[in-house]
């Protein structure tokens, strides 16, 4: 397959899918005449790709999806062990969206940026302070 088909078979840009191979993501395919030709399995590799970022994995992550695992190690055993850590990167990422959240949703009564610098710092002063009578 050319990359033009293959890009139109999985519905990526040809230069997403260099991208994807300079990224070591995807095999470099062999070359006939200057030309990239892929074997069919490029599909259903692509389509583990696309599945993994789809799921918020990043590139490294993928890359240690397909190479990080020894070799006879099943599909999903590598989808729970990177599952399990982008899970509880997920759940992170929750508790700060709601505390994003609760601060944005704060009314602000300060006359000028100033007033509400020493308000933010005085907050945080009281903080840190109840934080270490918590310890």
């Amino acid at each position: 397959m050319t990359i033009g088909e293959v890009a139109k078979e999985t519905g990526l840009r040809a230069s997403a899918i260099r991208f994807y191979e300079k990224a070591g993501v995807l095999p470099k395919p062999v070359r006939k005449g200057g030309q990239r030709r892929y074997d069919g399995s490029v599909l259903e590799r692509i389509a583990v790709l696309e599945r993994a970022r789809q799921c918020g994995f990043s590139l490294q992550e993928v890359r240690q999806l397909f190479y990080g695992f020894r070799p006879d190690a099943p599909p999903s055993e590598r989808w729970q062990a990177l599952a399990r850590k982008k899970i509880a990167e997920l759940d992170s990422l929750a508790v700060q969206i709601t505390e994003m959240k609760r601060m944005l949703q704060q009314t602000c009564a300060c006359r000028d940026l100033e007033e509400c610098g020493r308000r933010i710092r005085s907050t945080a002063r009281e903080e840190h302070r109840r934080s270490f009578r918590l310890l």
